[in-house]
């Protein structure tokens, strides 16, 4: 079964775009938000894709707004599970849709069911129900509320994650290399849920949430595993556009 580099690839051809001009649009991307970090080289995407490299959520942002991904379109990057499988080769066109008609729609609908998307966000972060038979029992749903600004812009409210719940440990900091290798924490605490990178001090008593450099909000720190508790790792985001 094809990987997720050949998945990219497929994405990538469909738009015909060189890797070099997807270098140059995640430039643009990363001049736009300040942060270049955001910058996806060309000979990086092309081992990805040859190679099946695993992405961070933040790597996959970046290529979904490249390639104008919907979130259903993003669908098609999660891991295959027992209830259906689809291949991008389905997609007729760039912006085609995979909830029209065709194997997905069933699972898409359970994933992401019409008021997910459609109503309004909720006012605070939400763990969503298992979907049992749909997803792999590792993982869950979150929908980022409202008042969770953690995360933006870079993940705006609204957005759905998808959270691995089997990687609950916090990674020190030299096993990331930058913003896009970070791991990113769906965490529950005291008084709701809360998504954002984490730091924890050396006797690991404490965990600290860290914002986006871009966000407006302040570091905030819990006692780990007594006032907070990491649900699990954000695998994949899928992000709601202004309309």
């Amino acid at each position: 079964m094809e990987g997720i580099g050949g998945k990219l690839r497929a994405t990538r051809l469909a738009w015909k775009l060189t890797l070099r001009e997807v270098e140059e649009r995640t430039l643009r991307f990363a001049q736009q938000w300040g942060n270049p970090a955001y910058r996806i080289s060309a000979s990086w995407l092309d081992r990805v894709e040859r190679e099946n490299r695993g992405l961070s959520a933040t790597k996959l942002i970046v290529l979904a707004s490249v390639y104008s991904l919907s979130a259903e379109q993003m669908l098609e990057f999660l891991p295959p599970t027992a209830a259906t499988s689809t291949s991008l080769e389905e997609l007729s066109a760039p912006n085609a849709t995979l909830l029209a008609k065709g194997p997905l729609e069933e699972h898409a609908k359970f994933w992401l069911p019409d008021t997910i998307v459609t109503d309004a966000p909720p006012e605070s972060t939400t763990l969503l129900p298992p979907l049992e038979d749909v997803l792999p029992a590792n993982y869950r749903r979150g929908i980022i509320g409202r008042q969770d600004r953690t995360l933006e812009p870079m993940i705006p409210a609204g957005s759905i994650v998808l959270i691995d719940t089997q990687k609950r440990s916090i990674a020190g900091r030299r096993e990331w290399n930058h913003e896009f290798d970070r791991p990113i924490y769906f965490l529950l605490t005291r008084v709701g849920y809360v998504s954002g990178f984490c730091e924890l001090d050396r006797e690991s008593e404490w965990l600290t949430v860290i914002p986006h450099a871009l966000s407006f909000e302040q570091n905030r720190r819990w006692r780990y595993k007594k006032e907070i508790e990491v649900i699990g790792t954000v695998a994949a985001v899928f992000v709601r556009r202004a309309a």
